[in-house]
């Protein structure tokens, strides 16, 4: 995840340089409660529908993996699905976690957070509540598969709102959707949402299937161009929306490229080391994911890859032993190949998402067919095949005189 509005705030008023902590990274662990859930959308990376899947974790075995991420003090546990709401012992397994989880946040499709529902999500103190949209009312329904999902998910907003819980939307975006994503925006603002997640699609689940919906190169440039005004916007304003993105981490190269245009040179050596110490995609280093039966991924999207399953060995066990796979994607540099092996900012982006070029080449450190930057704008001598056109159109802001 890149946290966009954090990195504009390093530049605007740098904090002190951040020092790595000995010993192994502690991953933010994004665990898959359950894959049931009640839509069915058409990007869904675990390909979930409203059945009973079979040899989901049991109660006990849940509640051993709660007690095993305490005892490893996991920076943040984020509790997926599915639906996480549709698992039989949710909020037994919330209330532990938070006891034991210095931050817990849930990522809901929102359909069911009204009422008693909201009320004991707020009891048990959620950090933060992430809701996915994927448009503006039919347009989001279509993509989720249930008519009238929008104004359930909506609900649940105003319902998180209403309890004083921080609340973001999650927004996937596709050809078929991109063109919404200032209407999205513009729903943050009018209701009061604290931070707005654009995802980019991962070819996983039927996210995978669908992969002819992803956004083109230029889509991509656009959204990153579009989201960097916004969040600049809020911070001349003062105002405390935060702007993030997903699953492509080309998106902070972007941002780099448009402060160097902006930034003295002393501001851009900050934001560079800050980006850098970052470090981009953290698949198997700085995220793990546990799937509904308890097998061990390095990150969501990489199901046809185990580690090992939380049934067999404990989640530290295998986070910590000797798996080959986690070993690669924790080298700095990666063994990237092709034009992300030359790329003159892989220390920023770490290789982008390795998955997508799996899925597309059958080789993890192929490049990613993702990037939307040129050759020349990411320091490769090449083809020409990517864009090669300035990402710096159109609206200029000049803060150096302020910042400087």
């Amino acid at each position: 995840m890149f946290r966009l509005s954090h990195y504009m705030h390093e530049l605007v008023a740098p904090s002190a340089p951040r020092r790595r902590r000995p010993g192994p990274v502690k991953p933010v662990v994004i665990w898959n409660l359950t894959r049931r859930c009640n839509l069915r959308c058409r990007h869904c990376y675990t390909t979930s529908a409203d059945v009973a899947f079979p040899g989901e974790l049991t109660h006990e075995q849940a509640m051993a993996v709660v007690e095993d991420l305490a005892g490893f003090r996991i920076p943040a546990l984020i509790l997926s699905g599915g639906e996480p709401l549709s698992r039989f012992d949710f909020f037994e397994i919330a209330t532990r976690a938070r006891e034991a989880c210095r931050y817990l946040a849930l990522s809901t499709n929102g359909t069911a957070l009204v009422g008693e529902t909201a009320d004991r999500i707020a009891e048990i103190g959620f950090d933060y509540v992430g809701i996915s949209l994927d448009g503006i009312g039919t347009v989001n329904d279509r993509f989720r598969g249930k008519e009238g999902a929008f104004a359930e998910a909506l609900a649940g907003v105003r319902a998180c709102k209403a309890r004083g819980i921080k609340v973001g939307l999650r927004f996937t975006m596709t050809r078929d959707n991109g063109a919404q994503l200032p209407e999205m925006l513009d729903l943050c603002a009018a209701e009061g949402i604290d931070k707005f997640y654009l995802s980019h699609l991962v070819y996983a689940g039927r996210g995978d299937k669908n992969r002819g919906e992803d956004a083109e190169r230029e889509r991509s440039r656009t959204a990153i161009a579009f989201l960097v005004e916004r969040a600049w916007a809020a911070i001349e304003a003062g105002e405390p929306f935060e702007i993030v993105t997903g699953n492509n981490d080309a998106d902070a190269v972007w941002f780099l490229r448009w402060a160097e245009e902006r930034f003295p040179p002393e501001r851009i050596a900050h934001l560079r080391a800050a980006l850098e110490a970052w470090g981009g995609n953290s698949a198997g280093l700085g995220v793990a994911n546990i799937d509904p039966q308890g097998k061990v991924h390095p990150d969501t999207y990489w199901s046809g890859y185990t580690v090992g399953s939380v049934k067999d060995r404990p989640f530290t066990a295998l986070w910590t032993g000797d798996d080959a796979m986690l070993a690669a994607l924790r080298q700095r540099p990666r063994p990237l190949e092709g034009r992300c092996g030359a790329c003159a900012y892989k220390a920023v982006c770490g290789g982008n998402t390795r998955i997508r070029a799996l899925q597309l080449t059958g080789n993890p450190w192929a490049e990613d067919p993702a990037c939307f930057l040129s050759d020349a704008e990411i320091g490769v001598e090449g083809t020409g095949e990517r864009l090669d056109v300035s990402p710096f159109r159109g609206k200029r802001h000049d803060p150096v005189h302020r910042y400087a």
